[in-house]
Order: structure tokens, then C-alpha cells, then sequence
């Protein structure tokens, strides 16, 4: 239990989220651009869509819109991702879901840090996508021994970092200095460095078996290499970016544009070509640092998500389309199936729902009939039904990001490696099963809204 002197952890994951979001935009001045773009289409949608704008405020969305991103780092080995675990932990962030990136043919497999509470998500969604390299995916044995000794002889975390995770973790918590010097401490393992750990020779050689793997070992920690603002309308933002100088993908990543939307649609401005220095006093450059911009949807249920898998499956069949408007259309007629209402959505059981009375019930006089039927006090209006937000990731569209600005196509001999056990393992923990919680958010839901009815 936090001590009176103690720091939430939610209001230090707000101090980093906002720490790592400067610190980004003073190393991408492009994402500042991106940011303000961003700002302008939701302030837009909102003043067009008074509805959206008052579910939003209630439902808390609205406060969070402003401060929500995710960013997206790439560690090389067990003993880093087991210490980022413990790190993201002093921030009330837990390991959610697992992704398996070898199925596009990226060498990596993945977990979300996020806060798992309804409670802390409306505080700061703040997730960091966090990706371990297959080291043993590398084909060539005296290339994967090599990067194996370079980043066996790293530290990315400083040593006073170290020494803020053991306090908080042996008194459960951190004061107020404390978390203060956490946050500087911590920001300085995503920091960028120009400077390469290797010479150009080990890059280039490491480079030519997959740009991934480059960017992982041949520097000194993991980067961040997008952090994520969360659009209302990401149609829209695809459309304006080149009018603002920032020239985006070609084409949006995630499900159609619908009238309730679901899970996550992404796009990203391309990858920065960036001067690096290599040890030998040599020059060159390296391409990883993009910018990205997600808009979320409607948290879905197995069932749900079993449908998305298979709608989703046909559109592929179709082929991938390289222009956008094709894509979406090729999307649009696959994803027919998929209902578009919000009562269609909910009484199919594809969509996970925040259930809510729809008055204070302190004020209500005179009893609710049917207290205990949760559909009659819906149809009636006693209570409210909003979609849970998606708090999640897509494996292929975040592998669709990551080839795009990775300038190449799938690699088929890292196709279809799960291995969720060893990554597991490596973590140190089993990671959280995503259906579950949002279930357990609209279950709890359920129960205190009948139960204030009841009262």
C-alpha cells in the first residue's frame, strides 16, 4: 500500500509520458509539427460533432486526448527487457498481450506496457511498444555472435536508475524528489545517441541482414523511435500532412473507416535519414526515427475478434493495394459483414461495453423497474452503453509501420516463429491477456451500475 509520502505510480507515468514527449520533440522537430496537426483536425472534429464531444467528456476520453501516446523502443536482450519490465512497473505499467512480428517478417516479438485499470487509464494511457530482436532468427552464425558480444557488453539503463527501481520497489513507492530524479533518470535510456557503438563496417554487415537488427545493436540504448498522438479523424490527418511538410505512408494500416470504429487504424510520416558517427572516426547514416499517429476504436470481444481475423484474412486474399484509396475500398467491401452500429455491435457481443446510469443517483426518486435487467434499463435510457476503448496493438499493421519505414518487404525466412513461452521467460512474467481485462472493466461496470441502482 503507497504511503501518504509516496508518489502514485499514474502520476509518474503522466511526468514521463510528458517528459518523453519534449525530449522528442527537441531530437524530431517534425513530431512538434505532427503534434500541432494532430490538435487542429480533433479541435475541428469536436466543434463539428457536439454528440462526440459530450461522450468524450463524459466518459473521461476527452481529458486524456490531449496528453495519450504510446512510443515504441526495441531491446536486444532478456536481461534488458527484464529490467524495462521493472522500470515501466514504478509507473503502474504492466506487460499486455503478446505479438509475433516473424508472421510479416520482422525478426522481433513483442509486448505493450500500458496501465491496466479503468481508473489509470483515464489518469494517462501512456504505452510504450516494446519489442525483443530474435537474436537466433539470424541465419548467419558468425553475424549473430557478434551482435550477441555487442550487446552483451551494453548497459542502457544508468546506474542511479537502477538504484530509484530497487527503492521503489523495496518501499513500495517513490517521494516526491525521488520521482523526480526517476523520470530524468529513466528518460536517459531513450534518449538518441548519433554516435554508433560499432564501426561502419560491423552497421553495414548487420545492416544488409535486416535494417531492424542494425538499430538495435549498434547503439548505445534503445531510442524511442515514434511516439504516437491519438487522432479523432486519421483520414483527415493522412490528407493534410503533406500541406504541413510532412510527407506520410501510402496508406493507413488497421481496419476501414467506419461509423463506429474498432481496435486501431495507423499511419506515420517516413523514417529520418540521420547522420551517425562510427567508432573509427567514419561517418554515415541510419534510418529508423519516424512519426506515427494511431486513431482507436471499440475494444472487441473474442467473437468479435475472431470475425476482424477472418474479414481481415479475405481482404488479403484480395492482394495489398499500394494506394490508399484502393486499400480502403479493397477493406470497405471485405469488412461489409462487420456490423456498423453501436446496438448491433453490443447485442451481437462483438464489442465490450462501460455501462453507466444515466442520471446521479443521489437525485433519482421513485423506484427503476427491473433493476436487475441490464437490456431493459438500456432501452429505457437508465443507463448508458459506451464501446471501451482499444488500448492495444495490431501485429500486422504495427509490422506494416515498421516495413514501411524500414524501406523493404517482408523477409520469409522469419515467417511464422512464435514463441510466447520464451519470451515470457525472458521477461520474467507471463503477460496479461487483453480480452480479459477489457472484460473485467465492463463487468465491473455492470455491477456498480446495478448496484447504485439498487441503492
Amino acid at each position: 500500500m503507497l504511503s501518504s509520502h509516496h508518489v502514485s505510480p499514474d502520476l509518474i507515468r503522466d511526468m514521463f509520458s510528458k517528459a518523453m514527449s519534449e525530449m522528442y520533440q527537441k531530437e524530431v522537430p517534425l513530431y512538434a509539427n505532427l503534434l500541432n496537426l494532430v490538435a487542429q483536425v480533433n479541435h475541428a472534429e469536436l466543434e463539428d460533432d457536439e454528440q462526440l464531444r459530450s461522450r468524450m467528456e463524459k466518459s473521461g476520453e476527452l481529458n486524456r486526448l490531449r496528453v495519450e501516446r504510446h512510443g515504441a523502443i526495441r531491446v536486444g536482450t532478456a536481461e534488458e527487457l527484464s529490467l524495462l519490465r521493472r522500470l515501466f512497473a514504478v509507473m503502474g505499467m504492466y506487460p499486455v498481450g503478446y505479438y509475433d512480428l516473424t508472421e510479416a517478417g520482422v525478426p522481433v516479438h513483442a509486448t505493450a506496457f500500458r496501465p491496466i485499470t479503468e481508473e489509470s487509464l483515464q489518469k494517462n494511457p501512456f504505452r510504450v511498444f516494446t519489442s525483443l530482436l530474435r537474436l537466433d532468427l539470424i541465419e548467419d552464425k558468425k553475424l549473430r555472435k557478434i551482435a550477441s558480444e555487442i550487446l552483451s557488453s551494453r548497459n542502457i539503463f544508468t546506474k542511479r536508475a537502477l538504484e530509484l527501481i530497487e527503492t521503489c520497489e523495496r518501499h513500495k513507492g517513490l517521494r516526491l524528489e525521488q520521482t523526480e530524479e526517476f523520470v530524468a533518470e529513466a528518460l536517459e535510456t531513450f534518449r538518441w545517441h548519433s554516435d554508433s557503438t560499432v564501426d561502419k563496417d560491423t552497421y553495414e554487415a548487420l545492416h544488409a541482414e535486416h535494417r531492424l537488427i542494425a538499430d538495435v545493436v549498434c547503439f548505445r540504448g534503445p531510442h524511442i523511435n515514434h511516439l504516437t498522438p491519438r487522432t479523432l479523424n486519421i483520414d483527415e490527418v493522412q490528407r493534410l500532412m503533406p500541406l504541413h511538410g510532412i510527407s506520410p505512408k501510402a496508406i493507413i494500416e488497421g481496419p476501414p473507416r467506419r461509423n463506429c470504429p474498432v481496435l486501431l487504424r495507423q499511419t506515420s510520416f517516413k523514417a529520418l535519414d540521420e547522420p551517425v558517427n562510427f567508432s573509427g572516426d567514419q561517418q554515415g547514416s541510419h534510418t529508423a526515427r519516424f512519426g506515427e499517429i494511431e486513431q482507436r476504436g471499440a475494444a472487441l470481444t473474442q467473437k468479435g475478434r475472431e470475425l476482424y481475423d477472418h474479414l481481415l484474412r479475405k481482404s488479403q486474399a484480395q492482394g495489398r493495394k499500394m494506394d490508399n484509396s484502393e486499400h480502403q475500398k479493397n477493406l470497405r467491401d471485405a469488412f461489409s459483414e462487420f456490423p456498423d452500429d453501436e446496438e448491433s455491435l453490443r447485442k451481437k457481443g462483438l464489442v465490450f461495453f462501460y455501462y453507466q446510469p444515466t442520471f446521479d443517483v443521489n437525485e433519482k426518486t421513485g423506484k427503476v423497474e427491473n433493476p436487475d435487467s441490464l437490456e431493459d434499463l438500456v432501452q429505457t435510457g437508465t443507463v448508458s452503453a459506451t464501446p471501451i476503448t482499444y488500448e492495444d496493438f495490431l501485429p500486422v499493421s504495427a509490422a506494416g509501420i515498421f516495413r514501411s519505414n524500414l524501406g523493404e518487404e517482408a523477409n520469409a525466412m522469419f515467417e511464422g516463429n512464435p514463441n510466447k513461452a520464451e519470451f515470457e521467460r525472458h521477461l520474467g512474467t507471463s503477460v496479461n491477456d487483453e480480452i480479459e481485462i477489457y472484460a473485467e472493466i465492463e463487468r465491473k461496470s455492470i455491477a456498480d451500475t446495478l448496484k447504485q441502482i439498487n441503492q
